[in-house]
């Protein structure tokens, strides 16, 4: 069975009543863990090719914004104090180490696995040392139509110092000889390669020999590097790449002006101070030396890597490539089977709540109740939070639609979502400029909670309808990313998300609420609660359960008291798709706690949180993961799903088909190594993604 290792490093923490010490896995570890394991799907031979070429590249993306958010510039120079301690020497030494490792194994599994199977369904990257003739000659017609013209090779002298270079760019290092035009020995040349140019070129079939072959931008240019500086002879040279610091800091207590604070300083955010540096494999020490004193990185931040030095561009190779047998089969998500077809929403949700499994059912659902809301004359004031919609939204659009048409729309804009600021500031512009009324949040904290309150005339009578959600209002990564929607005009509940839309737009105290727990003030609190009130029944001989799902379990707070309840006697099943610092199956500590990661075709993202005691039975849907940063410093949600019939949905769906599953399924042992779970004995082995799909019938060409 394959097992990933999360490293971990010696955090020693004491838990309330505990008799022993026990160490908490580290974070960043956990991290990379979770990495390895998303990797396990590209060395998969039962996933579609092209897919598992597409997972080395997600494992790649999440590399880069690990860099870029948890390789703080400080924790360079190992002294980085956090939730978990100070970094030692030593202890980020191990660190770096395991991404190096991470990283040795993805060029491993392109070069001596993925790169050879291509070539045998007739996909390939064709490299200068094996082009034809008749191919080179393309490719350098190719480089001096396409590419030569945007590119401007900078001589390094007093007058032409190191340019700037953005982050995760490509650029070439040249080292030159002999004397330039001036008869000076300015010996080494920055080649910056533009981002507009694709990174996968795709030769023609004539020329190839076949549909799908291709050359890298790369190689084209490494290629026709001599063209670019006439007269001198070109000696080292290497591609680089260099990762930078890009998690935006803005005082949010000086400045005046979020919205401009946070524009201005996404103009500086890829200039960042570095982090990583990428160089191709053959890089000289004298040039890769020279690159770490320029961008002022220690040695073990330096990744020499066999082959591209952005495997994420390899996205377009799967693009470009028509063929749908090396991909998965298509799926479509079905209409929500809990809508009627043709009847209202407004006249629905009086019959009873509604509930949308993502993705195996359609985020169409949530769309059409907004628009359905927009040409209803009866519906007077629409409330809306955003977080992460993108830059071309439906829904974006239906709300401006519905501003055009007279009703009251206030929508709370979340403008530090990270990497989704400058796409948030432009939907925030728009929307003000025709008359919404916008809202920041509150200074300090992220508003990461999903929901939409919608206001409607019926008779004397003012009737809310709201829509509340674990995830994003994103139609893109709700095709991709597994979810609950929930859909409602339960009066305590929509009064409470009332509350929150006026605390959130006056700051003013909140009401005692009724059906949600708010983050930074009851979420955490209650949460604890509820597992210490299991740990008493536990002991008194009740039968006592909890099963949550999150993306990760990071906050120390809520690991000391589920590891008290545990240690009690109550029976703890943690669905943890990402990092999780609590040790599971720890003998005389975590006996009673098991810690499973699913990773599927859909990335996990649900959080749902079930506890029983006795016959009792509660069941949350949030949109908080339990890390510290979801419980103080940003605006989130919990709400109780109290419907027994919808409870037992969530239940079955979310969380005994995630912990029945062993195709997809990693099981976390006591040293914090996880171990993908396997079927036993002649038992079917069950997919809970799979078996999903199946259920809601939307796989085609299967």
């Amino acid at each position: 069975m394959a097992t990933t290792d999360p490293n971990p490093d010696s955090v020693l923490v004491q838990p309330a009543q505990a008799q022993q010490v026990l160490t908490l896995l580290d974070r960043d570890h956990s991290i990379l863990a979770f990495n390895e394991r998303v990797l396990d799907w590209a060395y998969r031979t039962d996933v579609p090719l092209l897919e598992r070429l597409r997972y080395l590249c997600i494992v790649s993306s999440n590399l880069d914004e690990f860099f870029e958010v948890r390789a703080e510039p400080h924790l360079l120079a190992n002294q980085r104090q956090d939730d978990k301690g100070t970094y030692t020497i030593a202890s980020f030494g191990r660190l770096a180490h395991a991404a190096h490792t991470l990283v040795a194994r993805q060029y491993a599994l392109f070069n001596d696995d993925l790169i050879p199977t291509l070539e045998k369904k007739g996909i390939r990257i064709i490299s200068h040392g094996d082009r034809s003739n008749v191919q080179r000659q393309w490719v350098k017609q190719y480089f001096h139509r396409e590419v030569q013209p945007l590119l401007i090779p900078v001589v390094l002298d007093p007058s032409h110092p190191f340019p700037q270079v953005a982050n995760k760019s490509l650029n070439f290092i040249v080292r030159l000889s002999g004397p330039d035009a001036f008869g000076r020995q300015n010996e080494v040349a920055i080649v910056k390669v533009p981002r507009v140019l694709p990174r996968m070129i795709q030769m023609p079939a004539k020329v190839a020999g076949g549909p799908h072959s291709f050359v890298s931008l790369s190689s084209v240019i490494r290629a026709h590097l001599a063209d670019l500086f006439p007269g001198r002879q070109v000696g080292q040279f290497s591609q680089f790449r260099v990762t930078r610091h890009s998690d935006l800091a803005v005082d949010e207590e000086d400045v005046k002006n979020l919205r401009t604070a946070l524009r201005q300083g996404l103009q500086h955010r890829h200039f960042g101070q570095a982090v990583r540096l990428e160089v191709s494999a053959g890089c000289s020490d004298f040039l890769s030396d020279f690159l770490l004193r320029q961008f002022d990185l220690p040695h073990f931040a330096l990744y020499r890597v066999p082959g591209p030095v952005n495997l994420v561009r390899l996205t377009q190779l799967v693009d470009l490539v028509r063929a749908p047998e090396l991909c998965f089969p298509v799926y479509k998500p079905c209409p929500p089977t809990q809508l009627t077809p043709g009847m209202s929403f407004f006249d629905r949700l009086k019959q009873g709540e509604v509930l949308i499994h993502q993705p195996f059912e359609s985020f169409g659902g949530v769309l059409d109740f907004l628009r359905e809301a927009v040409h209803d004359p009866q519906v007077l004031a629409i409330k809306q939070t955003i977080y992460r919609t993108g830059s071309d939204s439906e829904l974006m659009d239906l709300l401006r639609e519905a501003v055009r048409s007279g009703k009251e729309v206030t929508v709370v804009v979340e403008l530090k979502a990270r990497f989704d600021e400058e796409a948030n500031i432009n939907w925030a512009e728009a929307l003000e400029s025709i008359g919404a009324q916008v809202l920041y949040g509150v200074v300090g904290l992220k508003t990461h909670a999903k929901m939409m309150l919608i206001t409607r005339r019926e008779g004397r009578q003012l009737k809310r309808y709201a829509h509340l959600s674990t995830g994003n209002y994103n139609p893109r990564t709700a095709r991709l990313y597994t979810d609950w929607s929930h859909l409602t005009a339960d009066a305590a509940l929509t009064a409470d998300i009332e509350h929150v839309f006026v605390h959130l737009a006056s700051h003013s105290r909140l009401p005692r609420m009724n059906r949600l727990w708010l983050a930074p003030f009851q979420l955490h609190r209650k949460l604890v609660a509820s597992i210490n009130e299991l740990g008493l029944a536990a002991i008194s001989g009740t039968s006592t359960r909890i099963v949550a799902k999150m993306n990760a379990l990071t906050d120390e707070a809520l690991i000391h008291a589920l590891i008290r309840a545990g240690q009690k006697g109550v029976k703890i099943d943690l669905i943890v798709r990402g990092a999780c610092m609590l040790p599971a199956q720890v003998a005389g500590q975590t006996d009673n706690i098991r810690v499973r990661s699913v990773i599927g075709r859909f990335l996990e993202h649900s959080r749902v949180f079930y506890f029983r005691n006795g016959d009792a039975e509660a069941l949350y849907l949030s949109s908080a993961d339990w890390m510290n940063r979801n419980m103080m410093r940003r605006v989130e949600l919990a709400w109780q799903v109290t419907d027994p019939r919808q409870r037992q949905r969530v239940v079955d769906e979310s969380l005994v088909a995630y912990l029945q599953d062993d195709i997809d399924a990693w099981e976390m042992g006591p040293d914090g190594a996880y171990t993908r779970l396997q079927a036993k004995g002649k038992r079917r082995a069950h997919g809970a993604q799979g078996a999903l799909m199946a259920r809601y019938g939307g796989m085609k060409g299967a």
